[in-house]
This record gives C-alpha cells, structure tokens and sequence, in this order.
C-alpha cells in the first residue's frame, strides 16, 4: 500500500545516504525496515510487560528490589 509520511530534512537525508550505501534506489525499503523492527520491540515489550506483572506478588521486598536495580544498569 502506498502512503505519505513527512520527514524532516535530516531525516530525508540519512534514508538517501543509507539507500545510496546499500544501492537501493529510493528509501522505501529502509523505512519499511524501520516499522518491522518498531512493531517487533513494542511487541516484545507488552509481551515482557504483561510476563512481569504476572509475577507480581511472588518476588520478597529483597528480590523486587535486586530485580529493580538489575533493570536499571
């Protein structure tokens, strides 16, 4: 399907200089990369989401806490 999106100039200007490197002719196939690889990482995330809170209430105060700071390095 076709549509239109806006791109700031810097934006334009990368997909041109990453289409020229890969000797594509135009960006379409760098953006639908693009969106492949969005979808997949939101889904991954729900997905990892939805799997932690169903462990709620099953991690002590101790665990919860060393889980917390292992997310944040």
């Amino acid at each position: 399907m076709r549509t239109t999106i806006e791109l700031s100039d810097d934006h334009r200007s990368v997909l041109h200089y990453l289409s020229a490197q890969r000797r594509l002719r135009g960006y379409s196939k760098l953006i639908q990369e693009a969106i492949d690889f969005y979808i997949k990482e939101k889904l991954e995330k729900g997905r990892s989401t939805k799997n932690l809170l169903k462990m709620r209430g099953n991690w002590n105060k101790e665990g919860a806490r060393k889980f917390k700071k292992k997310l944040g390095e």
